[in-house]
């Protein structure tokens, strides 16, 4: 990966939640995804946000669905470019690489 083609922890586990979701994934189900998942409060401008800067990237698409009833807003859909997914494999394999090598003293192991 070149600089500035580093995925954050945000947007990786942003990235996650639309691999998880697949075809479901609305900006809503997104955050309630991530609230649920991580346990963290977030807001969800923090999600559409990092939304439109994967999307800058290229890593991921976004498509308008049905209107929710009569007269309502289409959701917008999100989904995983490939190149989204294969900088989201990179950085996993990054971190693996980084933990296989990572030694603790043994007052920080897991007990």
């Amino acid at each position: 990966m070149g600089k500035g083609e580093y995925l954050g922890e945000f947007e990786q586990i942003v990235l996650l939640s639309l691999a998880r979701l697949r075809s479901e994934a609305s900006g809503r189900r997104i955050y309630d995804e991530l609230v649920d998942v991580t346990g963290r409060e977030i807001s969800v401008a923090a999600v559409y946000i990092t939304l439109a800067r994967l999307a800058k990237k290229g890593y991921v698409r976004s498509s308008l669905g049905e209107p929710e009833g009569a007269g309502g807003k289409p959701l917008k859909y999100f989904s995983l470019e490939p190149a989204g997914a294969r900088a989201l494999r990179e950085s996993h394999d990054q971190w693996q690489r980084l933990w296989r090598g990572a030694q603790f003293h043994p007052e920080l192991k897991a007990k």
